[in-house]
């Protein structure tokens, strides 16, 4: 009983953190797209990583988590580690001809990719009405990409629909991690492997950083280790079925942004896609609720 009545105030709390964190990741994505008009993408991806490096092992060691550091299972972590550079060198990519809105709505796939990897890597069970909804989740990208016209398929969408899928894998490998390795161990050990793993590929055509960047590299760190934290919070004490579906205030942040700097509005086939994304995800979110609070009453 006492559980159930805590659990509006706890949802309550896990929604603000939910849009702190949405709030942040905005941020850090306007910081990335600043930088990759610059950098090449992989070392925008480098420089996501280094900078937020120094806050992420303060946080390790006021966990104190460095004990059992090497007790981890390695190949999960370099699988990570691939996907998660891919990931950022992608997103960074997509950025240089997308506005963040459109890169958001096409982004917003992750959750039906999630559901439907899960089959496959999980063994675990979608049913007809899910499969229906990822399949309209799927339509809505394409709707994005462009139906007709020389955008159709252009190559910053590609990237972001593949840096969605790269997020997809990552969710799926860090379940799996998670049975086994502590979470502070699985953050310590992906971005000290990105960090090392992307500014390795970026080396060859690394362009010296700019003073007038510092600002920017200092907010890419602080909202993306923050952004971090704030989202761990959300989904540790709310109910995803609840906080989940805020994610999507990003596209508000991502249209805020684009219109603040770079004076761009999303046009009718990205609010169109991302109508379609948005209410397919949601669908998803309060189906599985609905399933597990079936299953267990």
């Amino acid at each position: 009983m006492d559980q159930a009545l805590n659990r509006p105030a706890g949802n309550l709390r896990s929604i603000y953190a939910m849009l702190l964190a949405v709030s942040l990741f905005s941020l850090m994505d306007t910081a990335m797209k600043l930088l990759s008009e610059h950098y090449p993408a992989m070392q925008v991806a480098a420089l996501r990583c280094l900078t937020s490096l120094p806050l992420v092992l303060a946080y390790v060691a006021w966990r104190g988590a460095f004990g059992s550091m090497l007790r981890i299972r390695w190949s999960m972590h370099l699988l990570r580690t691939v996907l998660g550079i891919a990931m950022l060198a992608l997103f960074a990519f997509g950025l240089q001809t997308l506005s963040l809105a459109e890169a958001y709505t096409i982004f917003f796939i992750a959750p039906a990719l999630i559901t439907a990897l899960s089959v496959l890597f999980l063994k675990e069970r979608v049913n007809l009405a899910r499969w229906l909804a990822i399949v309209v989740g799927m339509v809505g990208v394409l709707v994005v990409l462009r139906p007709s016209g020389a955008g159709f398929f252009t190559l910053g969408g590609l990237a972001i629909l593949g840096a969605a899928t790269m997020y997809a894998v990552s969710a799926i490998a860090a379940r799996i991690l998670a049975r086994s390795d502590r979470s502070e161990h699985m953050v310590l050990w992906l971005m000290l492997m990105m960090s090392l793993g992307a500014t390795a590929l970026a080396a060859p055509g690394w362009v010296p950083l700019r003073a007038s960047d510092t600002l920017i590299l200092c907010g890419l760190a602080v909202s993306g280790f923050l952004g971090q934290l704030a989202i761990t919070e959300a989904f540790g004490s709310g109910e995803a079925s609840k906080v989940a579906p805020f994610e999507y205030a990003a596209l508000a942040w991502g249209v805020g942004f684009d219109w603040l700097l770079w004076h761009t509005l999303p046009d009718r086939y990205t609010m169109l896609g991302a109508a379609i994304i948005i209410g397919s995800g949601i669908y998803l979110i309060r189906h599985e609720s609905g399933h597990a609070e079936a299953e267990h009453p």
